[in-house]
């Protein structure tokens, strides 16, 4: 799977400490180090061929492991890789099996030398999984994990994990696993079935000696494309991944999704549907945070719609989107085992011009929580074409709320009610609606002494505003804007708001999209 093997490389070096006149011996070439380059070159050739998406089948006794069986197949953490003196990372592997029967090769580049981590039954413990016969020595992995002392100096936290397609999961301190990113979404709202390309190789570089960053990099295949990745990642209070990527399209590839976030919504303040769950609230993420290149903040809340549905907001060069954990009380979830309040936020700061298109946000109905049923991605506005060498960056964090990414006002709540504005609806009228829209933080608290220079500006698609007002909240600190709107049976319309005083704009703009019954 590499093109240059240890021992191979080790005979160079030999090699050339033996020739004291020129430091290596004639007709030998130097040692090149194995780089992004790299990763690219493989990619290129890759994508020349055709695409081959089989999937051997698995062995007994691992062909069917459900959950908990697969669950209780652990690596040992005494046989970690990466186990170097002054170096803080541990590698472990995922074994293969249950949802994971896709195998991947992982390499470890020492000293510029990348080298496969062969298959071992004894760096895992099967729990009660029991083996009748030796798996094949060429099984190899679903993915891995890597470790780090993200919350105390001396407790080895996993810090990221590759597993499942192009997916991966990271943490900042103190944080539980929640959102997912993924390297690439193809076909997510096209009418065409979604494509899930998956990284088939990977490279771990190393780190030198009491280096706080480790470098990965990635081979990603799929039907319509092949790409390389390199993903630098910086563990800390809030942990950064610095991504490029390199792609070469198999086919014209209109409906491509960049730097893709996975999660998950069930009910929140605007959407209960919890029954008779305890839970007040169930979701890993509550909004989509979008800041446009014109410098405006947009928040929408997430949804559990009745029906697939796509919102795209069109930009030329975003400056960033994400998918963000706000409410970050406890007493909304209830949840002691779960920890919904310690849910990671992602984050995306495009590097470079992105050119025109949109983020999408895609919302999936779900009756339950284990679905992840809400997907934002960027979008460009002109599809790639085969043969096309297209190569962008970005930055991913996980954050808590980020309300340190911008200084204005933001939205806290979102409340949605039937509308009663003094005697305009008819009771019992469903193709009305209030939307209670709590405003708080900023400049906000200097205008509650006169609430009266405040406005809340609303905008509707379709439709009609029937009637607004804002009021102090004395809870949340800031103001409740109340917006009631009027749609034909059926319409749909996109909402917006935000409070101003002075032509100033004091917040974010809130928006939100609803369907008239």
């Amino acid at each position: 799977m590499t093109d240059l093997t240890r021992r191979a490389a080790l005979a160079t070096l030999a090699a050339a400490a033996a020739s004291p006149a020129t430091g290596q011996q004639a007709g030998i070439p130097p040692l090149i180090p194995f780089r992004f380059e790299d990763a690219v070159r493989r990619a290129r050739d890759l994508a020349a061929t055709p695409f081959d998406g089989s999937v051997p089948p698995l062995p007994e006794p691992i062909a069917n492991l459900d959950f908990d069986a697969y669950r209780d197949i652990r690596f040992r953490p005494d046989r970690a890789l990466l186990n170097v003196p002054g170096r803080p990372f541990r590698l472990q592997l995922f074994h293969l099996g249950f949802l994971y029967s896709r195998p991947i090769t992982v390499n470890v580049i020492r000293d510029g030398v990348p080298t496969p981590v062969p298959y071992g039954p004894q760096l895992f413990d099967f729990g009660r999984p029991k083996l009748d016969r030796p798996l094949p020595v060429n099984l190899g992995y679903a993915g891995f994990r890597l470790h780090y002392p993200l919350n105390s100096p001396k407790v080895l936290d996993e810090l990221i994990a590759f597993l499942g397609a192009s997916y991966y999961r990271f943490l900042s301190r103190g944080q539980q696993y929640g959102i997912s990113a993924r390297g690439l979404s193809v076909n997510v709202q096209s009418g065409e079935p979604e494509e899930f390309p998956f990284f088939r190789e990977f490279w771990i570089d190393v780190p030198a000696q009491g280096a706080e960053r480790i470098t990965i990099f990635g081979l990603l295949d799929g039907a319509s494309v092949a790409g390389a990745y390199r993903f630098e990642i910086y563990p800390a209070n809030e942990t950064t991944i610095e991504v490029s990527a390199t792609l070469f399209p198999r086919r014209q590839m209109a409906a491509v999704g960049l730097a893709p976030l996975t999660s998950m919504y069930f009910s929140g303040e605007n959407e209960r549907r919890t029954g008779d769950d305890f839970r007040p609230e169930l979701h890993d993420t509550d909004g989509l945070l979008v800041h446009l290149s014109s410098g405006e903040w947009l928040w929408r809340p997430i949804r559990n719609p009745g029906a697939k549905t796509a919102t795209g907001f069109g930009d030329t060069n975003p400056r960033g989107f994400g998918l963000m954990q706000r409410d970050r009380s406890f007493e909304s979830y209830q949840d002691l085992e779960a920890g919904y309040q310690l849910r990671p936020s992602y984050w995306v700061e495009p590097g470079g011009n992105w050119g025109e298109g949109r983020i999408e946000l895609v919302e999936i109905p779900t009756s339950a929580e284990v679905h992840d049923n809400v997907v934002a991605y960027w979008t460009p506005r002109l599809p790639y074409e085969a043969g096309q060498e297209v190569s962008f960056g970005y930055r991913i964090k996980s954050l808590d709320t980020g309300d340190w990414l911008h200084p204005g006002g933001k939205v806290v709540n979102t409340f949605v009610a039937p509308a009663r504005a003094s005697g305009s609806v008819e009771a019992g009228d469903r193709t009305s609606r209030r939307f209670l829209v709590d405003f708080a933080g900023g400049k906000l608290s200097y205008y509650r002494a006169d609430p009266s220079i405040l406005e809340v500006v609303p905008t509707v698609s379709a439709g009609r505003v029937v009637a607004t007002s804002v009021v102090p909240n004395d809870h949340t600190g800031g103001f409740r804007a109340a917006i009631d709107v009027k749609l034909e049976p059926g319409q749909s319309a996109d909402l917006r708001a935000y409070l101003r005083s002075g032509g100033k704009a004091l917040t974010e703009t809130w928006t939100y999209r609803w369907t008239a019954e």
